[in-house]
């Protein structure tokens, strides 16, 4: 069993016999296509590069534009890009991606925010936000009676998948800042951590029975820190343990690669849900 190919097979109440004849659940129809995409190799490559960017991105403009600002225009591009998300009736790369970029540079804000401005520390952070995402998940399950991603057919379910990401993305910071600040270890010590725990998942679906569904959300989770220490210890200063390359320039050098990979998606159909033509999901 891998994530990507089964984490939509488990935890999950069975709602028909085929694919294309899936009944619309409760919760605001959508036209029963899943609206997030396939997991592949690409969606893991392009998430850890949306958080290392997200990461820098948010440093950058806080430290430009000053804190409130800075927050004031991610909250606006996050709700800009959730708008455009939740009206399209199918899953459209440059969207999806994204909206994904924006929940990334929203979400470090968010936990930078709550240890900066708050004075909270990492560790009460990262219990606060372990507990936000399970209530969510908790919920997400109690509700819908699945966590698959493939399964995000409904406007309720979508807005479940989005709360769920966005929490997910600020606890990943959490954990980073924690890894790399708090306890002293450094942002590449940490960053070589992440690489090795977010094999976990996967080698835990694969050899020990761990549900599909399951490994991909905690894989989802460490992409976070991971992409995020990395790209930290490229920007930082060299007196902080970095290469001292700048998060501008740091940021500027992530987007090319996400650019290139998302074009590709939308133009190869790649990660495609199953179930409806890829001709309509270039935009």
């Amino acid at each position: 069993m891998t994530m990507s190919q089964s984490s939509g097979e488990t935890l999950a109440r069975p709602v028909g016999a085929g694919r294309s004849r899936i009944p619309v659940p409760e919760g605001g129809p959508l036209p029963g296509l899943s609206k997030v995409p396939q997991v592949t190799a690409l969606f893991w490559g392009v998430k850890v590069l949306t958080t290392g960017m997200g990461e820098t991105a948010s440093d950058y403009l806080g430290r430009t534009l000053g804190p409130i600002p800075a927050g004031s225009l991610g909250l606006a591009g996050l709700a800009a890009l959730l708008i455009l998300q939740f009206r399209t009736t199918r899953y459209r790369p440059w969207i999806y991606w994204s909206a994904i970029v924006m929940v990334s540079v929203f979400g470090t804000m968010a936990a930078d925010v709550v240890h900066v401005i708050a004075g909270i520390p990492y560790t009460v952070s990262v219990i606060a936000f372990s507990a936000g995402l399970a209530a969510i998940l908790t919920a997400w399950y109690a509700t819908e009676g699945t966590l698959s991603i493939h399964s995000v057919r409904t406007r309720r379910r979508e807005t479940f998948y989005w709360a769920t990401v966005l929490a997910t993305f600020a606890l990943g910071t959490a954990v980073g800042d924690l890894t790399a600040g708090t306890l002293h270890w450094g942002y590449l010590p940490s960053a070589l951590l992440f690489t090795a725990l977010i094999a976990v998942p996967a080698l835990s679906g694969r050899f020990l029975g761990l549900n599909a569904v399951a490994a991909f959300w905690w894989a989802y989770v460490l992409t976070r820190p991971l992409g995020a220490s990395f790209a930290d210890w490229m920007g930082v200063s060299t007196a902080r343990g970095g290469l001292g390359w700048g998060t501008g320039p740091v940021t500027l050098a992530l987007i090319v690669p996400i650019v290139l990979l998302v074009g590709y998606l939308a133009i190869s159909h790649k990660d495609t849900p199953a179930g409806r033509p890829a001709k309509d999901a270039t935009a």
